[in-house]
């Protein structure tokens, strides 16, 4: 999901998930240089240069047909909005999953058949979600787990002493802040969000986590916009898994 962003500019910051018009990603931490980008993440690259969502290339191994039926359950409760908010976005709406139990329920079944074939012999112990879609299924995905739930929110959002990390909008800068004591030490964490883009929220999160003292173990995302190419941003996301429900 994505808006158009404004001509290139030097930053030190983690940007926030954001691509111009023509599909073209930014992202940074605050020790990598790159461009700054419009604060409007989890939306979709333009219709031009995105196709309808697919499941992954690379399916888990050894994965029942049932899992696969369910998947293609939740894909199909996602809408797209052509031309929302603006000209060119072509809008992904997560949000009807949610309006159905049993879509709901069939989401978290896959998400955590995906958790535990990943991270079978190293279980995450907290499940990180970020403000605000990763709140929608995040703490249900914990409960499942049987885990703590912890939110990484922006700035003046949570009380008590927080951990700060900054990024880049397009008229200035934005924080990302955690509980000081939300993570115990060497806690190994999780990261849930909605849409994987240029991945500079998913990188300033795991800057949270680290400060906490937490084990990061990877990320879970419902979508990946290929087109951004986000994933391939290891020098901001670190070498630990990255999953994604679906690819669009």
């Amino acid at each position: 999901m994505t808006a158009p962003a404004p001509s290139d500019s030097v930053v030190e910051s983690v940007a926030p998930n954001a691509t111009t018009e023509s599909g073209a990603a930014a992202a940074s931490t605050t020790t990598t240089t790159t461009h700054s980008s419009p604060d409007a993440s989890r939306r979709e690259p333009p219709s031009s240069a995105a196709g309808t969502a697919q499941l992954p290339s690379k399916s888990l191994a050894g994965k029942p047909e049932e899992m696969e039926k369910t998947k293609q359950l939740v894909i199909s409760a996602l809408q797209y909005h052509p031309d929302w908010p603006t000209p060119g976005v072509n809008f992904i709406d997560i949000l009807p999953i949610f309006r159905s139990p049993a879509i709901f329920a069939a989401l978290l079944d896959v998400l955590v058949y995906q958790i535990e074939e990943t991270f079978s012999s190293n279980k995450p112990e907290v499940i990180v979600g970020l403000d605000a879609r990763g709140f929608l299924f995040g703490p249900t995905l914990a409960l499942r787990l049987g885990v703590p739930f912890v939110p990484v929110r922006k700035s003046g959002k949570l009380p008590g002493v927080c951990f700060t990390e900054v990024y880049q909008k397009e008229y200035g800068k934005d924080e990302f802040q955690i509980q000081a004591d939300s993570i115990q030490k060497n806690q190994k964490v999780l990261i849930v969000d909605d849409i994987l883009a240029t991945g500079g929220t998913a990188a300033a999160a795991k800057k949270l986590v680290e400060q906490c003292g937490g084990e990061f173990l990877g990320y879970l995302f419902l979508i990946e916009i290929t087109v951004l190419r986000g994933h391939e941003q290891r020098n901001l996301l670190g070498n630990q898994p990255l999953l994604a429900l679906v690819e669009d």
